[in-house]
């Protein structure tokens, strides 16, 4: 006997999806990943996007952008970036932020063509941000839509970095430690003396991020950090999976 037509599709929609091509390279190249190694050895994309709000549940990006290290130097011409149209109206809210107008994305593309570019783009790198965590909260909720799976790549936040730094700071020179600091990116890139961006731009925040990133490389332990395992130890933030 057949099944009735709308079983069929609610037996369907149970199914497992299949994982994207890209997607489970990249998981079976990260599952062997070496924290051993030199920093120099790895690639780091930095990234950051622009949303509609910051409620993963409801809310959606306008926008992503990334550039990447490799040798621990910032390439600006390896970067990426992107407008994403998103399926609800643009919050006039969330265009007062990063002033990207509903013209501007009437005709980018939809997420499911923007997200396949930038998981090419990201590849097996490690992936950085500032609080990263919502960063990929948002881009693990749309590829586990499109690609039937999260990204698996380790994470690492200039913010708990910069934490990091302060606690250090903290430890060795107490009489220095300015109790009132503020871990805005923005803020950060003034304290330390760092080249300063416009900011709510995807690709000029990853930029900034990235600047911010290699600082504090250097600068934790008195830069005795050599390897990602010593990096992940001096502030590393749990897998956003």
């Amino acid at each position: 006997m057949r099944m009735p037509l709308i079983f069929t599709r609610i037996a369907e929609t149970l199914l497992p999806r299949a994982i994207h091509p890209d997607l489970s390279a990249s998981w079976k190249a990260l599952s062997s990943l070496d924290q051993t190694l030199d920093l120099e050895a790895y690639d780091f994309v930095v990234v950051d996007t622009e949303l509609t709000g910051m409620d993963p549940r409801t809310d959606e990006i306008v926008s992503i952008g990334a550039v990447r290290i490799r040798n621990m130097r910032i390439n600006p011409s390896d970067s990426f970036y992107t407008l994403v149209r998103p399926e609800m109206d643009l919050p006039r809210l969330s265009t007062l932020i990063h002033h990207i107008t509903p013209d501007e994305v009437e005709n980018a593309p939809p997420l499911s063509e923007a997200l396949p570019d930038f998981l090419r783009f990201a590849g097996t790198s490690l992936l950085i941000g500032h609080h990263v965590g919502l960063d990929i909260g948002f881009l693990n909720r749309a590829s586990r839509r499109i690609f039937g799976g999260p990204f698996r790549n380790p994470c690492l936040d200039t913010l708990r970095l910069a934490q990091a730094y302060q606690e250090e700071l903290f430890g060795s020179y107490y009489d220095q430690f300015n109790l009132q600091i503020s871990y805005n990116l923005a803020d950060l890139a003034t304290q330390h003396n760092l080249p300063e961006f416009p900011t709510h731009n995807a690709l000029l925040d990853a930029m900034q991020s990235a600047y911010l990133f290699l600082f504090l490389v250097r600068k934790l332990q008195s830069g005795t950090i050599r390897t990602l395992k010593d990096l992940h130890t001096a502030g590393r933030t749990r897998r956003f999976l």
